[in-house]
């Protein structure tokens, strides 16, 4: 057999080499990843993560804002966000079509509906079907006209079935009183990121300055998908929950708010001002219980019209006239130098070269001190200044706040400025000209006056608090800025303020209210031009009025400003007391203070009477003058209100609360205060409806409460108590519809 010869196959060599180099190279590439989880220096399972790994956002709500009673003045509410897909891939059957086919239409129709976007700009927006770059776009969105779309205007827009158009579920700032001490609140708008997030952001007052804290915190779910979007089986979810932001309780009461913003709109509409400004606190705490101004606008829309966007009350300087002489009154009064039956020579006073002059130009003749800051004449306050002496008026202006800042709660506080450098500023600031100051200063400085000479500061915020847990972040308590005054100093200016008002002399006569007794001065400012000089003539100045009721213990406080008003042959003083006199007599009654004729009889003290029968301390409490309310069955007392050692007047009301079941009282004329403590001590299920004071209620009273039923109470304000609720129909119609 012949034997074969080996023959080396060069071409098979050169195989086996190159296909074995390449088994090695992809061995080699395979190893690599396995141990370092890296291709062309990427993660591969962060690709992998970024591919099929998908995320959502859960939208945290912006935190509230609330009056001190718990009602809403600011929160997030559900509205929609229009889009529009413009991308034909998006079209899977064309008798289906999902993206926007007749732009024209579509313009048209949505142009109808939102009228702040306009058909030409939609339009453009629609044709407009490519990025920058060159890229195709998927869908289009219309800016800040496309977001906060209502549920009526959604579904008006989604009848017509408008190919291509979605909308969205949103969030939407909400303010539900409208105009609502807006330059103090402010507005928040959502806003573009460059991430492409949205997020809502405080533009003005209190929802700017306090944004970080009201703004909250996005959450997220993440999940894993395949590559057709699918959910993986077994893939877990990971959710970081929203934190929401957190929640602002004021200092304001809604229904005081409410007195001021009616009352403000209709002076407003009668007199067209220039501008206007009021303020409502309490001289006790420093509480700011209502601000407003006029211009002003509805954080809604923000229409407005000639306004300043600032918070007149806080940043802008005023010279304020004759409400200064309280404050030269009570310097006067502390260093003993007041003497209110001496005489001195009214009409003018010179200082070196300068004279000035009283508002009637020729004075009374000589007239008593006490009759002088009746008739506000400024060369009674001169005079004064005498006897005061220079350098002590002007300390005693440094003790009552002014030229310094009140140091409340809010952004941009003006200071104001108090000339003192020559003798003529110095006298004329003892009646309020020269001089500048604020609002909030004036305010603060009225505290020392109703409140035993105790200075309070001024604030709004009442306490920040954590929306998901209830903990309270910030706690904003009362604070003392000196005794600039004694108290019985402070005692004696009050007697005096009060006489403006019931003297035959006194320039204040319009602001008498007839339940209450008001102490306080009016005030007429000239108003500087741009080139020193004042303005002169009518319905050219600054009339304002500072006053608090009742006299003996003045529980409010109010400044009201009236700028430039187109005056019918009437005394400047007459719109800012159409301000001052229903606002103070509503919110007076709001608070259950007691009309003059029973404020005089000495404080009732009550006790802790936990423990106690209620029977028997029910008559001992309406003995005394009070109103006991036992909230349940009777027997032994395990709650109160107010709770602790308090002095009240006569007739008000202390809940005693009991076990067993609830019996339900006569709710006529209770504050919405009242209702609220009284629904959070039963835990009855109540809605209220209205302000001011309860006028019905829907269960009768002496009903035995067994059920959850929820009871509804209605109130009215004292104005609208005088108006027949049209409504209702008579006996006489019912009749006739029966018989009919």
């Amino acid at each position: 057999m012949k034997k074969k010869r080996f023959r080396f196959q060069w071409g098979a060599f050169l195989l086996l080499i190159f296909y074995g180099g390449l088994f090695f190279l992809l061995f080699t590439r395979m190893l690599t990843i396995q141990v370092t989880g890296e291709a062309e220096g990427q993660e591969l399972a962060a690709r992998a993560a970024a591919k099929y790994g998908k995320e959502s956002v859960i939208t945290a709500n912006r935190g509230k804002i609330y009056d001190r009673t718990g009602q809403v003045i600011a929160e997030d509410t559900l509205s929609y966000r229009m889009i529009a897909i413009v991308s034909e891939a998006a079209t899977t059957n064309p008798k289906k079509p999902r993206h926007v086919i007749d732009a024209e239409k579509t313009a048209k129709v949505l142009a109808e509906n939102i009228p702040a976007l306009k058909e030409e700009d939609i339009l453009k927006k629609l044709n407009n079907r490519y990025r920058s770059d060159g890229e195709p776009l998927y869908q289009v969105e219309f800016g800040s006209a496309g977001r906060g779309i209502s549920h009526e205007v959604m579904s008006k827009i989604k009848e017509e079935k408008l190919p291509g158009i979605l909308f969205i579920s949103d969030l939407k700032r909400y303010y539900p009183n409208g105009v609502f001490a807006s330059h103090l609140i402010g507005y928040a708008l959502k806003k573009d990121n460059d991430d492409g997030t949205v997020t809502t952001k405080g533009e003005m007052g209190l929802e700017y300055t306090y944004d970080k804290e009201l703004t909250g915190v996005n959450g997220k779910v993440e999940y894993e998908t395949d590559a057709y979007h699918y959910l993986l089986p077994n893939s877990e979810k990971m959710i970081t929950p929203a934190k929401n932001g957190d929640d602002i309780y004021l200092t304001l009461d809604k229904t005081i708010q409410s007195f001021l913003e009616e009352k403000m709109t209709e002076v407003e509409k009668e007199y067209n001002p220039e501008s206007m400004t009021a303020v409502v606190a309490d001289p006790k705490t420093g509480k700011i219980l209502a601000m407003s101004q006029r211009p002003t606008f509805n954080p809604e829309t923000r229409d407005n019209q000639n306004m300043k966007w600032l918070n007149e009350v806080i940043e802008e300087t005023i010279e304020p006239g004759s409400t200064m002489k309280i404050f030269t009154l009570a310097s006067a009064i502390d260093t003993n130098t007041w003497a209110p039956n001496e005489k001195f020579q009214s009409g003018s006073y010179t200082v070196h070269d300068r004279t000035i002059r009283d508002h009637n130009q020729v004075g009374w003749g000589r007239i008593s001190y006490l009759q002088g800051f009746q008739r506000s004449s400024n060369t009674a306050m001169a005079n004064l200044l005498k006897l005061i002496g220079d350098d002590v008026f002007i300390e005693y202006l440094d003790r009552f706040g002014f030229g310094h800042k009140t140091g409340i709660d809010l952004p941009n506080e003006a200071k104001g400025t108090i000339l003192s450098k020559y003798p003529i500023q110095r006298v004329t600031t003892t009646y309020g000209q020269g001089s500048t100051v604020t609002p909030i200063q004036m305010i603060q400085a009225m505290t020392a006056i109703a409140n035993e000479g105790k200075m309070m500061q001024p604030y709004v915020i009442d306490r920040i608090v954590d929306s998901s847990t209830g903990k309270v972040i910030q706690n904003h308590e009362p604070v003392e800025k000196g005794q600039p005054i004694k108290a019985d100093t402070a005692k004696q200016v009050r007697e005096i303020l009060a006489s403006t008002l019931t003297s035959e002399f006194g320039t204040a006569k319009d602001f008498v209210l007839e339940d209450y007794e008001v102490a306080g001065k009016t005030g007429t400012a000239q108003i500087p031009r741009a080139d020193g000089t004042y303005s002169w003539g009518a319905n050219q100045f600054l009339y304002s009025f500072l006053g608090m009721a009742p006299v003996d213990d003045p529980q409010l406080i109010m400044y009201v400003s009236v700028k430039k008003p187109k005056l019918n042959n009437e005394l400047g003083s007459v719109p800012v007391s159409k301000v001052f006199n229903p606002v103070m007599l509503n919110s007076l009654k709001h608070l259950n203070i007691n009309p003059d004729d029973v404020q005089h009889v000495n404080n009732i003290s009550i006790q802790d009477y936990t423990g106690q029968n209620a029977e028997a301390i029910q008559v001992e409490l309406t003995n005394d003058g009070l109103q006991p309310i036992v909230v349940g069955g009777g027997g032994k007392i395990i709650d109160q209100y107010p709770k602790d050692t308090k002095k009240l007047v006569k007739g008000s009301l202390v809940f005693l609360k009991t076990d067993g079941d609830i019996t339900l009282p006569d709710f006529t004329n209770w504050s919405l205060r009242n209702l609220l403590v009284f629904k959070s001590m039963t835990g009855l299920e109540m809605e209220i409806f209205g302000e001011g004071f309860v006028a019905s209620q829907s269960v009768s009273v002496g009903t035995v409460i067994t059920d959850s039923s929820p009871i509804v109470v209605k109130l009215k304000t004292p104005a609208e108590s005088f108006v027949q609720d049209v409504e209702a129909a008579s006996e006489g119609e019912i009749e006739q519809v029966e018989d009919e």
